[in-house]
């Protein structure tokens, strides 16, 4: 199959950029199981797997397609009439009343539903860009991993855990003054923040941090630093919204909207076994379950199936900006 994948970025990446490595991952798999893959992308994108087009947005999308591809992956709904085949995998939340198209993909089943849908594919992780975890290692820290001037990510909330439960924090996608979404500065020595890291001292970082803090404010549709966190051997203590309860079992989590009740858990830390949620996400997320999962519904759409028997759309009682965190 000769597959296009439409990537509006300069590829790789190396720091932040969750849709992007989600994608690259995707391509290395189709490469590893036989398939031809063509990224359309920025310029300055290299691949050692895949070919290379530079996307140029003044001229229209189907000028820029080869002649053998067979079917076309976006991340987001195309603006113009497209004539191959194509699938698009929508991840975040839609907006009031937004409609998708009939050949659309979420991310997990919560995600799915909200928006009419049962179409998904979890995403999965390339372990190769990991490395293997070391469960001996110490163990110094909790972690928040998410963009933190995003509110919905409650980097707040994370702060107050934290310090109520005595422990250290490490925060990897903040620093420690934030002006973009209010005045935010964090003067506790027990916090340290790493900014925007990838690659090793991200990794690096992940390996020594005893659980994720996860207490998000919005539907998730599907947290890859979740992942991450378990590859690593840390349970997770979150919110019990979006996929959150389709992700996170009570043998590697603890759920609550409830922040004494997170708390007293973090007590309990090292009740959860470190190589079981290391094996369950080795078993359950990684890149060729992933792979696997669209290349049935690009079989669907090259067959003339319609992925969805009505046009998803958004349920805007689900996505409430902010909920509730006691």
């Amino acid at each position: 199959m000769n597959i296009l994948i439409f990537m509006n970025n300069v590829l790789p990446v190396n720091k932040y950029g969750g849709t992007q490595r989600i994608m690259w991952w995707l391509a290395k798999e189709y490469n590893n199981m036989g398939h031809k893959v063509t990224f359309l992308s920025k310029k300055g994108t290299t691949c050692n797997f895949a070919d290379v087009i530079f996307y140029n947005p003044e001229k229209s999308f189907d000028s820029q397609v080869p002649q053998n591809i067979d079917i076309i992956h976006f991340n987001s709904t195309p603006t113009e009439d497209i004539s191959k085949p194509f699938l698009v995998s929508i991840r975040g939340n839609g907006q009031k009343g937004e409609r998708f198209l009939k050949n659309t993909v979420f991310l997990s089943k919560n995600h799915a539903e909200r928006h009419s849908s049962n179409a998904f594919v979890y995403n999965g992780l390339d372990f190769d860009d990991y490395g293997k975890p070391d469960f001996k290692i110490n163990r110094e820290h909790l972690l928040f991993l998410a963009k933190a001037s995003w509110k919905v990510k409650n980097l707040e909330g994370v702060i107050d855990i934290s310090k109520k439960s005595k422990q250290k924090l490490a925060v990897v996608g903040g620093n420690r003054l934030n002006i973009k979404m209010g005045f935010r500065f964090t003067p506790s020595l027990n916090i340290k923040f790493h900014g925007l890291v990838g690659g090793e001292p991200k990794n690096k970082i992940l390996n020594k941090s005893k659980a994720l803090l996860f207490p998000v404010l919005w539907h998730e549709p599907f947290g890859i630093a979740i992942i991450e966190a378990l590859y690593f051997g840390m349970p997770v203590f979150g919110t019990t919204y979006g996929s959150l309860p389709e992700i996170i079992t009570s043998d590697v989590g603890f759920l609550s909207n409830k922040k004494l009740e997170i708390i007293e858990e973090i007590q309990n830390i090292e009740k959860y076994n470190r190589q079981y949620c290391y094996q369950y996400v080795c078993d359950n997320f990684n890149s060729k379950i992933m792979a696997k999962g669209y290349l049935k519904y690009y079989e669907k759409v090259l067959n003339n199936e319609e992925i969805n028997k009505k046009e998803p759309f958004s349920n805007d009682d689900y996505n409430k900006k902010i909920l509730d965190f006691e």
